[in-house]
């Protein structure tokens, strides 16, 4: 049985990422095992997801003639904006560095998860020395459905906001959740629910200036976010420059349309009238002041027209968000 090693990513939380879980419940249905270390021999060949210290591992398998593939996201760059403090300054510089060299010197293909990132380190780094292509993150579309027993508030609008973090140096898409909350519920009662980490004073802070109500909803399991999708009206994307964010292809595949600044790979996402982008105004790469009436009148146009949009959100993700054709594209590159 063909084994594939896959490189995982750390997480604060000491668990899986979401594109490992899907990957590695892909790769099962095709009859096919993931392993996580490089010593846990054999394997067929290795999928970089994320830097290793194991280089002599690494080029030990492209010495025996493996396909390594590495799969790249966008590049660190906000500690250069903010002041986020000089280890964490020096961890992502560090990580800018190692995958660049693996991209530069190690790997025999590039997979990047947007146009936008293979953009992004062409201009940063150069162009790669080896095959690359775009695969765009997928979904599970028989599990994010937006078919359930969940029921979105008929009194007000529910503005959704999913975030892994909106701490070290992401608590700025908050306060535009918030500023958007505030415009809308000019014209529309509304109610905003946060599913990310968020310290307790930031919390503490948003309920006391806001005038819109705010469910703060930590860390939501995975299982549940399509329950939490289900519930809203509309989800807001929040991360600036955003390589290709899992919260709005997960928030698609249940019909729920995305608003957002049409920064980072949004446009290719959220085409049609899967949700509405508006124009950030500014320079996001120098965190600038954006256009919130833009958002907060491209946010509108959502709630103003539900079925529309919500039906465009769905179709959008079973044309291009599919887990089958995600797995499938990985298991070209990597086993051909």
């Amino acid at each position: 049985m063909p084994r594939i090693c896959i490189i995982p990513k750390a997480t604060n939380t000491g668990g899986v990422t979401s594109f490992q879980a899907k990957l590695a419940a892909g790769l099962s249905a095709h009859g096919l095992q993931a392993c996580y270390s490089l010593e846990d021999k054999p394997y067929d060949a290795v999928l970089l997801t994320s830097t290793t210290r194991n280089m002599a591992g690494l080029l030990g398998a492209r010495r025996r003639g493996l396909r390594i593939v590495q799969r790249l996201d966008g590049i660190n760059w906000l500690h250069r904006r903010l002041p986020t403090g000089p280890r964490h300054f020096l961890r992502a510089e560090y990580g800018n560095r190692l995958l660049a060299l693996l991209r530069a010197r190690v790997v025999t293909q590039v997979v990047y998860q947007s146009e936008f990132v293979r953009g992004w380190w062409d201009r940063q780094f150069g162009a790669e020395r080896v095959p690359s292509t775009v695969i765009h993150n997928g979904v599970d579309l028989s599990v994010y459905t937006p078919e359930g027993p969940e029921e979105r508030p008929s009194d007000c609008t529910r503005l959704l906001l999913v975030e892994g973090s909106l701490q070290g140096g992401y608590e700025s898409g908050l306060q535009t959740a918030l500023a958007l909350a505030e415009g809308l519920a000019e014209d529309h009662p509304l109610e905003l629910t946060v599913a990310g980490r968020v310290s307790v004073e930031v919390q503490e802070a948003a309920r006391a200036k806001s005038r819109v109500p705010i469910r703060f909803a930590g860390l939501v399991p995975r299982e549940q976010i399509p329950a939490l999708d289900r519930s809203a009206h509309l989800l807001f994307s929040a991360d600036l420059n955003a390589a290709c964010p899992n919260s709005v292809i997960e928030a698609l595949a249940c019909g729920l349309p995305v608003a957002a600044f049409a920064t980072g790979a949004l446009p290719e996402l959220v085409t049609g009238d899967a949700g509405q982008l508006a124009p950030y105004g500014g320079d996001p790469w120098k965190l600038e002041a954006p256009d919130l009436p833009a958002l907060v009148a491209a946010a509108a146009r959502i709630v103003r027209d539900q079925p529309r949009f919500r039906h465009a959100a769905r179709a959008r993700a079973e044309e291009a968000f599919g887990l089958d054709r995600m797995v499938e594209n990985y298991l070209e590159i990597l086993l051909g």
